[in-house]
């Protein structure tokens, strides 16, 4: 979906400009990419479990899900190094703005009693990361052939240096925040 990217150059830009004083379009700060990231820690026991959740990830994606590894062996999980432990996406450009639309615009407001989102979940530099508890608030995957409910994080690179100028960028291009409670 080319709207979003289209939204952020014509609407997002000119308010991050006014607002944090940029002399130069370049200074503005942008999507870098998206992570999709599944931890299955259930795969110890059953390895077939990554390749439908890798699957899944890749539904929600479109673009194919890659499997991650355990990087060592742990003996008190009966893991081993190279066992396959979960899948993960990083989208970039077009992908990326088209499946952060669908996550703002069609995911996220199917979540039960959502209120917004926290936005203490910020990691100092400008990145945002959430988890979301259930894979199935995506409209790709069709409920009835889920075998198991599974959730995933989500990881979002800006360009920003600092939380504020990210947290505005988001806020400009629709992500859901909770607002302050006024005080009475």
């Amino acid at each position: 979906m080319a709207g979003l990217k289209e939204y952020y150059q014509q609407e997002c830009v000119p308010q991050m400009m006014k607002k944090f004083g940029y002399t130069n379009i370049m200074e503005v700060p942008k999507l870098g990419k998206v992570v999709l990231n599944m931890g299955l820690g259930e795969a110890v026991q059953t390895p077939k479990v990554v390749d439908v959740a890798a699957g899944d990830l890749t539904t929600i994606s479109a673009q194919k899900a890659v499997v991650t590894r355990a990087k060592k062996s742990i003996a008190t999980y009966k893991l081993r190094q190279g066992m396959p432990i979960g899948c993960r996406v990083t989208l970039r450009k077009d992908r990326m703005y088209e499946f952060f639309s669908k996550l703002v615009h069609i995911a996220l407001p199917r979540v039960r009693d959502f209120r917004g989102l926290s936005p203490k979940m910020f990691d100092g530099r400008g990145n945002f990361s959430m988890g979301i508890q259930e894979h199935i608030i995506f409209t790709e995957i069709d409920y009835d052939k889920v075998d198991k409910i599974r959730g995933l994080n989500i990881a979002i690179t800006t360009t920003a240096k600092t939380d504020e100028e990210a947290r505005y960028l988001l806020d400009l291009m629709g992500m859901p925040f909770k607002k302050k409670m006024q005080s009475h």
